[in-house]
């Protein structure tokens, strides 16, 4: 894993155990120890999922070459926060798209909208009562490095080494799955989108796709994380939101399976599946999932 895709990890897991250590000490059950191997499987896949995200600090850096600018139109609205207040599988799940977005604002310096949404995402993490992870003195020494990545990836190791206890009690494991899958969710929607949105009349086809060919790997590479993505979805209640998401990663798993990637690569015939055109499915699904976490 590079540096960059480090530091968007770590924040992501703060998220994740900062979220997840934070619920009621309730009464246990007489099936205490089954309950608390199946949570630890879960977290364990929360875990394995995290580590497996794209960074969407590390798109931009993929593209340079490409001369994408930034695209504003990619990021949720940091508006939009307010509406997630009180909706608890909304604001986690949106807590995961704003740490995604903050991602991508930070690799275009863009500063003060990055601390916006940082703010944004305290906002959330107050409602979802996560402790250690979005307080004031985290917020002002991001604010004071986040020009400067070393500094900001030691500062998010040292927010996650505040968290790093794991789970008292699983209340929480189903929005510390839903900040994972809504981060997930985001970086796939920008590096689609930034696939989608670059100028398709100033080259031809082919070297329109030579260009755009490691974005086009990265969202190809996440056939795997997709999988696990929906296990760990799976493995927790099924109502809504997470049960159309459910739905809708089975049709996006269907999407990557339908590229038949691994066997192209072996027989040498990449380039049938480094093309926008074939990202058009996985496209319009992630479209699909994205909309619903943030509308």
């Amino acid at each position: 894993m590079n540096s960059k895709s480090a530091l968007y990890s770590l924040f992501a897991i703060c998220l994740v155990f900062g979220l997840s250590s934070c619920g009621s000490s309730g009464d246990k059950n007489t099936n205490a120890d089954e309950f608390k191997e199946a949570e630890e499987s879960l977290r364990s896949t929360i875990e394995d999922v995290v580590y497996n995200i794209p960074s969407p600090t590390e798109i931009p850096y993929l593209i340079e070459q490409t001369g994408a600018e930034f695209n504003q139109s990619l990021v949720n609205p940091r508006s939009k926060a307010d509406s997630y207040i009180n909706r608890t599988d909304k604001a986690a799940l949106n807590l995961g798209v704003y740490t995604a977005d903050i991602g991508y604002l930070t690799s275009y310096e863009k500063t003060q909208e990055a601390i916006d949404y940082l703010n944004a995402c305290k906002s959330l993490a107050d409602y979802l009562g996560i402790i250690g992870t979005f307080d004031i003195d985290i917020l002002k020494r991001f604010e004071a490095n986040i020009s400067n990545k070393d500094s900001l990836a030691g500062l998010l190791d040292e927010s996650i080494k505040q968290t790093e206890k794991f789970l008292k009690d699983d209340t929480r494991n189903k929005q510390a799955a839903l900040v994972v899958a809504g981060s997930f969710v985001e970086g796939l929607h920008i590096s689609t989108g930034l696939v989608n949105s670059y100028p398709k009349d100033l080259l031809p086809t082919d070297a329109r796709n030579v260009i755009l060919t490691p974005v086009i790997q990265v969202i190809l590479n996440q056939k795997k994380s997709v999988s696990e993505l929906l296990k760990m979805l799976s493995a927790i209640e099924q109502t809504d939101p997470v049960s159309g998401m459910v739905r809708d990663l089975k049709e996006l798993e269907a999407a990557y399976n339908a590229l038949n990637i691994e066997d192209q690569i072996k027989n040498n015939r990449a380039d049938l599946v480094l093309s926008d055109k074939n990202l058009e499915t996985i496209s319009a699904v992630v479209a699909k999932m994205r909309q619903s976490i943030v509308e």
